[in-house]
C-alpha cells in the first residue's frame, strides 16, 4: 500500500514535468529513489509492416527490455491488434523481447487494442486479472504525453508514466534481433482502414470504442 502511496504522488508531480527530454529522466530517477519495482509495465504496440520492426517499435521494445533487465519492473504486457498490417503487434513485439532475453513467462500479451487508449484500457484489465498492483506504462514521450488524461481519468488505481530515455535507448541501438513473425500473423486480417472512417477511427483513438457505462463513474476499478 506505501508504494501505492509513492506511485500515486509521482504521478502527480509527473503531470508537470513531461517533456521529451527532462520529463523521461525525472520519471526514471524518481522510480530508482524510491527502490520501486513494478509489476508490470504496458508497451503499447506499432504496424508491423515489411517483415521488419521500424524505429518506434525498436526503441520501445528496447526501453522494455532495459527496464526489464535493471529490475524496474517484473513482467511486461505488450498490447496491440492486427490494425494496419496482418500482424498482431503484441506477439510481434513479444517475440523481439524474447530474442533479447526476457524470458516467455515475463510476458503477457493484450491483443484487442486497436486504438492507444485501448492500449492502455485492455492491459489495465489484464493486470488485474493476473493480480498486478503496480503497474507503468512505457512508451514514447508524445504517446506518454497523449495518453496522461486518460490514465488519470479512467483509471482507479494510478499508472505511471515511464516514457523512454533517448541516450538509454541508443546505447542498446546495435542489437538487432530477427523473428518468424509466422506465429504472430492474422489469417483473417482486415485492415482498419477497410471498416472505419477517419473519423471512428479519431473516436477510438479518444477512447470512444470503449463501453464506459458498465463501469461506475466511469473508470476502471481499482487493480
Amino acid at each position: 500500500m506505501k508504494t501505492l502511496f509513492i506511485i500515486l504522488a509521482l504521478c502527480i508531480l509527473a503531470t508537470s514535468c513531461i517533456s521529451v527530454k527532462k520529463g523521461p529522466v525525472k520519471a526514471y530517477t524518481a522510480i530508482e529513489q524510491h527502490d520501486i519495482t513494478f509489476d508490470a509495465i504496458i508497451v503499447p504496440g506499432v504496424p508491423f509492416e515489411n517483415n521488419h520492426w521500424d524505429s518506434i517499435m525498436k526503441a520501445r521494445v528496447l526501453w522494455s527490455y532495459v527496464l526489464y533487465k535493471n529490475g524496474l519492473t517484473k513482467n511486461i504486457i505488450y498490447s496491440g491488434s492486427a490494425v494496419y498490417s496482418p500482424y498482431y503487434e503484441a506477439k510481434i513485439m513479444g517475440l523481439y523481447a524474447q530474442e533479447l532475453g526476457i524470458p516467455k513467462s515475463n510476458i503477457y500479451y493484450d491483443t484487442s487494442a486497436r486504438h492507444s487508449t485501448e492500449n492502455a484500457y485492455y492491459s489495465y484489465l489484464i493486470a488485474k486479472k493476473e493480480g498486478f498492483k503496480t503497474v507503468a506504462l512505457a512508451t514514447d514521450p508524445f504517446q506518454s504525453a497523449m495518453l496522461q488524461s486518460f490514465t488519470v481519468t479512467r483509471m482507479s488505481t494510478p499508472i505511471f508514466h515511464m516514457p523512454y530515455i533517448l541516450d538509454s535507448v541508443k546505447k542498446y541501438s546495435s542489437l538487432n534481433p530477427t523473428i518468424d513473425p509466422t506465429s504472430a500473423r492474422k489469417n483473417d486480417f482486415v485492415s482498419i482502414t477497410e471498416v472505419e472512417t477517419p473519423f471512428q477511427r479519431i473516436k477510438g483513438t479518444m477512447g470512444g470504442d470503449i463501453d464506459w457505462k458498465k463501469y461506475e463513474d466511469k473508470r476502471l476499478p481499482p487493480l
